[in-house]
């Protein structure tokens, strides 16, 4: 039968992989703690801002009576300190408004995402149609069938289920559930998304640009969202994100990054480091 040798087993790899590079696409495997593990977050009345934070130097001191502090990174990176009060709102509606802020500073990362969505949606639903309305193209078929294990193949397209495990592969596109993990991926464009079947962990990504959002469960907050891109915005800027974490009810502590390196590298590894300083794991 003639089948794709590569597609299939690249995916299954991807799985334990979540970066782009060029016009290829990685995805790596973490680790998420149970956030039940951790101390239990701290509320906070005022941010505290050291004077520096390995390789972050603060910029004068806190404002608007000590909710903010800046930053100063390497390669003119920039790092602010935010102590939002919820009064009530949920999280998720003042994370919406820092990750709006950010977005705005890489428009066409953004721009390139949006559009992959919109051709990802398009082509499920013509794939949908052609399998409905058109005749099995005639080709080498393969059939495997045995307790807990169904693999049936005709050309390039293929069905694997196992344990665990399913993927469907049509020519360049392929979707992979593992677990609870689902991931579309589609090898002309590259293209991938990839998600847990949730809100923990999410994963969009397409030529030069990256989306990467990451939730805990439970009542406080932690999450982190990050926006990459190959290409540099007008201002230099290659990723864009923040960390946030607090209790449940608030207040929560926000770092926003801005950077003209693309890798996550130290300077979020430092902002970081400053919401745990203030509001703990």
């Amino acid at each position: 039968m003639t089948m794709r040798p590569l597609l299939i087993p690249v995916l299954c790899a991807a799985a334990l992989t979540a970066a782009c590079d060029g016009d290829s696409v990685r995805i790596s495997s973490t680790h998420t703690e149970n956030p039940d593990a951790k101390g239990a977050l701290k509320v906070v009345q005022t941010l505290q801002c050291p004077q520096t934070m390995g390789s972050l130097t603060r910029k004068g001191t806190a404002s608007a009576e000590g909710t903010v502090c800046t930053y100063a990174g390497p390669r003119g990176a920039e790092v602010s300190l935010h102590l939002v009060k919820l009064d009530g709102a949920a999280p998720a509606e003042a994370l919406k408004a820092f990750e709006a802020r950010l977005s705005a500073s890489m428009p066409q990362a953004v721009a390139q995402l949006k559009a992959a969505a919109g051709t990802e949606a398009e082509r499920q639903a013509a794939a949908a149609k052609a399998a409905t309305d058109a005749a099995a193209p005639a080709g080498d078929r393969a059939s495997v069938r045995a307790p807990g294990v169904d693999i049936q193949a005709e050309g390039d397209d293929a069905t694997v289920r196992l344990p665990g495990l399913h993927i469907e592969s049509k020519g360049d596109e392929a979707s992979v559930r593992i677990g609870g993990f689902h991931i579309d991926a589609n090898e002309g464009e590259a293209t991938v998304n990839v998600s847990d079947g949730g809100d923990n962990v999410s994963v969009q990504a397409n030529q030069d640009a990256a989306e990467i959002r990451t939730s805990a469960g439970g009542d406080a907050t932690r999450a982190n969202w990050i926006l990459t891109d190959n290409r540099p915005s007008e201002a230099g800027w290659r990723l864009v994100g923040y960390e946030a974490r607090g209790p449940a009810g608030g207040p929560i502590v926000v770092a926003t990054v801005r950077a003209r390196d693309r890798e996550r590298g130290r300077v979020f590894e430092d902002a970081k480091d400053l919401v745990t300083l203030n509001v703990g794991e």
